[in-house]
């Protein structure tokens, strides 16, 4: 079978997906390892029975509702790759818009305090997505010399994600990079000791109901990333806002920022009007809430 007649074969079984052509062609370019404009190319050559087998296996896997990304094992966030599991929130970009602040605030710091080594928490790291992209931006783009680069610390509570976090730092910044990297398994700040400069966070917000919805379709992503009504040890509560995590974290969180530390938070669109009342409420100061690329309230800010 050559790659278009899979290709053509795979779509209309897919056809129940929102994307049925862009999974099967994310399949194809991940098994042969080539990229779309190869794919074109030779769109005509035969497929193995090695490459045959595991693109099958996949459009089954697919059928079930389980993303692409879990199937290949990796996603794309701020140009980078990840890589991905079950354990692990899947990076989405409208999250993009919490590192591009981060760099922001980051750079006026190091312009204002051009001697301090700043530090950095991201807290429920999951991936690690947010807090390496900042990094790896910084190193990249902004030509930050490795001692002056922010001592970045990653938290999360489940042990899975922070080995997958782990793998993400060395495969980005490289062993000895990656080493300079605090990992600490934690409820929140429950376990950490040290107090920060700017703290990153995604923290689970959605709605126990909303989330019930979105598992039905087999997707598979960790409950423990999305639903922000699971409390803090794991029981249900029954606020169904998604904001029980948030009232515990934020502030937990002023309590780990040095003076004019920043928060920065990505939350839903339908709770984070309310959540930027509850920083208010915790005593950060110029709370703001920035949209995210499709216009949605996204990301709050605040200063201790």
């Amino acid at each position: 079978m050559t790659i278009q007649e899979f290709k053509t074969s795979a779509v209309k079984e897919l056809s129940r997906s929102p994307s049925p052509v862009l999974d099967v062609s994310v399949m194809i370019e991940h098994c042969l390892k080539m990229n779309r404009t190869q794919v074109l190319l030779n769109a005509s050559m035969s497929l193995s029975e090695e490459q045959l087998a595991w693109l099958t296996e996949a459009v089954s896997k697919r059928k079930t509702g389980l993303p692409v990304a879990y199937i290949t094992g990796h996603k794309e966030f701020y140009g980078y790759d990840f890589i991905v599991n079950p354990a692990v929130l899947i990076p989405k970009p409208d999250t993009e818009i919490l590192v591009e602040k981060a760099l922001d605030e980051i750079l006026t710091k190091m312009d204002s305090h051009p001697d301090m080594v700043l530090s950095v928490c991201d807290m429920c790291t999951g991936s690690g997505c947010i807090g390496l992209s900042v990094l790896k931006q910084m190193i990249e783009e902004h030509n930050i010399p490795s001692g002056s680069l922010p001592k970045l610390t990653l938290c999360d509570i489940s042990g899975e994600a922070l080995e997958i976090a782990r793998q993400n730092a060395k495969k980005l910044l490289g062993p000895e990079e990656s080493e300079e990297i605090r990992f600490i398994q934690t409820n929140l700040f429950s376990e950490v000791e040290y107090t920060f400069d700017l703290i990153l966070t995604n923290p689970p917000y959605i709605p126990k109901i909303m989330v019930d919805e979105l598992l039905k379709d087999g997707r598979n992503e960790p409950r423990l990333a999305l639903d922000g009504d699971v409390g803090i040890f794991g029981e249900g509560t029954d606020t169904n806002d998604g904001l029980d995590i948030i009232r515990r974290l934020i502030p937990e969180s002023i309590e780990h920022l040095s003076y004019n530390g920043i928060l920065l938070m990505e939350t839903g669109e339908y709770n984070a009007e309310e959540a930027a009342r509850l920083a208010e409420e915790s005593g950060y100061r110029n709370v703001k809430i920035f949209r995210d690329l499709e216009g949605q309230l996204r990301v709050i800010e605040g200063i201790k």
